[in-house]
């Protein structure tokens, strides 16, 4: 009898408990979190998915609920941008995951699995979620987030990526070198991923792990398996070596001038970094992964002998990290930072003021477009007062007068840059329109950019530039007037897409792309996913087991056989003396039948 009862109440506390996972499952509407409707496209949703994501990111909303909401959002897009799993939601209410369980219903019957007969603290196993550590939310990555998303910042900075599972001993085991180092990457500017293998499987066998738990590189869009212990070195040292090894170049007395000299030839500012770290530190490496289009980056070991010329002209402080920004002067910084914790937010603000030239050449068209962005609206009007001159000694002096104008008439809503003509001969020509007095000499244009298929408003100062104080004024009053009145822009044009001057020659651009392919095959075939070779090297080491067992074979075989064995010379002498006999008694009988 209390038998029977018993089992009544545990019937009766399943039946409750489904019926409050059901309800629980039943308040997660995806349609709603996302604020679209049933019949909406695939591009409503990505669009509602990107502006939410964008304004409930726990990195910049500051809401204590943001990461939770955050974390609702992703979820919602995750259905939503699958077809099978909204199919299953419109029909059912659940997208159909966890083998017809909700992650709801299976944490409310945990719960109630956990209340009647065990605690898991009593194995000291912490499989419950809800008491496992959840940092890890933030990082999770879904496929076509990680597609569209974190392969294109990846070549922004390299990202440390998890693969984790429920059920997972191992995982449970590294879970707290994993939160520190996370949390200590992230602050450098790494970027963290975790991708759970049990609801994103197609994102696993993406990335190639097919165990759990599993810890890959992603740099420039290339995976790179971890295979070393994990403790906090080994993971630091790990993303670390993903960096490409001449970002920074280690700079003394004697090398200093050269490698501030080189901003013409690369038209980039030059940062140095000064600090009594023996070693380049890992947050500097990241940063200059991060700006390496823009700027170049040195480091100053400030505790070597040979350093002292250096820090003694430009005063640093030796026991305070200084980060200087030299551009087209290099005997006097353009900017200066110190701060004894240099932090990544203030490195950030402090490079993305400083990340072009005062005057910088217009080398492709990437540089044009952010230097010289296209007008939106009247009241956000950008113009670009570009100087059209030629290489040599021959124009350097209305270079430097252009430039000494620049240095005091930049402004946030006033670009100034020049071009070489002769290297951009059509953009040139689209405003000089091949005019004989600018002929051999230098041009002054203003212009603003009108829309992205190359259309502008521009105006040309009626002589050529030679940097006098007459053409100063002239500018100056151009300038003035165009505050107030933007239709002195009076011609238009539309230019092609300039010239990359910098990018490399074919020969090189097809060599460097044969070595990264070969290193993708090396990589792929030995370390990042020989699982998935072994079929492909079992077949192939099979094939040449059976043809080296084969030639062994016969090899034993022609050796064995004595009908196919070359013949002795006895025997070939026993053979010619039988055939000598055999013809002697063919002729005797043959004579014999003659006599008679």
């Amino acid at each position: 009898m209390e038998l029977g009862r018993a089992g009544l109440a545990w019937a009766a506390a399943l039946l409750l408990a489904a019926l409050g996972a059901q309800a629980a499952a039943g308040d997660f509407d995806p349609y709603r979190v996302l604020g679209v409707g049933r019949g909406s496209s695939q591009a409503d949703i990505k669009k509602a998915y990107k502006r939410l994501a964008r304004e409930w990111h726990p990195d910049k909303n500051k809401d204590p609920g943001a990461e939770d909401r955050f974390i609702q959002i992703s979820k919602a897009y995750e259905i939503l941008s699958n077809e099978e799993k909204r199919a299953n939601f419109d029909r059912y209410g659940d997208a159909g995951e966890s083998q017809g369980y909700s992650q709801h219903q299976h944490r409310q019957f945990h719960r109630f699995h956990e209340g009647f007969y065990f605690d898991e603290s009593f194995f000291h196993f912490p499989f419950n979620s809800e008491r496992r550590d959840t940092s890890d939310e933030k990082y999770l990555l879904h496929f076509s987030h990680y597609i569209n998303e974190i392969v294109p910042d990846s070549f922004k900075k390299p990202y440390l990526i998890k693969i984790t599972s429920d059920w997972c001993f191992s995982c449970i085991h590294i879970e707290p070198v994993w939160k520190e180092v996370a949390q200590e990457l992230e602050a450098l500017g790494a970027g963290i991923g975790v991708v759970h293998a049990g609801y994103e499987r197609r994102l696993a066998h993406h990335l190639g792990a097919h165990s759990t738990p599993s810890l890959l590189g992603l740099i420039n869009g290339k995976i790179t398996f971890f295979h070393s212990a994990v403790v906090r070195e080994n993971l630091r040292q790990f993303v670390e070596n993903l960096l490409p090894g001449n970002l920074v170049e280690k700079i003394t007395d004697k090398n200093y001038i050269r490698f501030l000299s080189n901003w013409k030839k690369e038209n980039k500012p030059h940062v140095l970094l000064f600090d009594h770290m023996p070693v380049v530190p890992l947050l500097y490496k990241l940063t200059a992964f991060a700006y390496r289009d823009y700027l170049s980056f040195g480091y100053v070991y400030v505790g070597l002998r040979g350093t002292e010329e250096l820090s003694s002209q430009y005063n640093i402080n030796v026991y305070t990290p200084t980060m200087m920004i030299f551009k087209e002067h290099i005997d006097k910084p353009a900017d200066v930072v110190q701060a004894r914790d240099m932090k990544k937010q203030l490195i950030d603000d402090f490079l993305s003021q400083n990340k072009f030239l005062m005057v910088a050449r217009l080398t492709n068209q990437r540089l044009f477009q952010e230097l010289c962005p296209v007008k939106k609206s009247h009241r956000q009007r950008k113009h670009c007062v570009v100087l059209l001159t030629g290489e040599g000694e021959k124009f350097a002096e209305a270079y430097e007068a252009f430039l000494t104008f620049a240095v005091a008439n930049t402004k946030d809503t006033l670009k100034f840059v020049h071009i070489y003509n002769d290297r951009q001969p059509e953009f040139a020509d689209a405003f000089l329109m091949d005019e004989e007095k600018y002929r051999g000499k230098s041009a002054v244009v203003i212009l603003e950019r009108r829309n992205n298929a190359g259309k502008v408003a521009y105006t040309a100062l009626e002589e050529a530039w030679q940097g006098s104080k007459e053409d100063n004024f002239i500018l100056l009053d151009l300038l003035d007037q165009l505050r107030t009145d933007p239709n002195l822009l009076s011609s238009e044009t539309v230019l092609a897409d300039l010239n990359d001057e910098l990018a490399p020659m074919f020969l090189i651009r097809w060599l460097y792309s044969t070595l990264d392919y070969l290193s993708d095959c090396w990589d792929s075939l030995f370390h990042s996913n020989w699982r998935e070779m072994m079929p492909l090297l079992s077949l192939l080491f099979s094939a040449l087991f059976i043809l080296f067992g084969t030639v062994i074979v016969q090899a034993f075989s022609d050796s064995s056989d004595p009908r196919d064995s070359p013949p002795s010379e006895k025997e070939e002498t026993a053979a010619k003396t039988e055939k000598n006999d055999a013809s002697f008694s063919k002729e005797s009988n043959s004579n014999s039948h003659h006599i008679c």
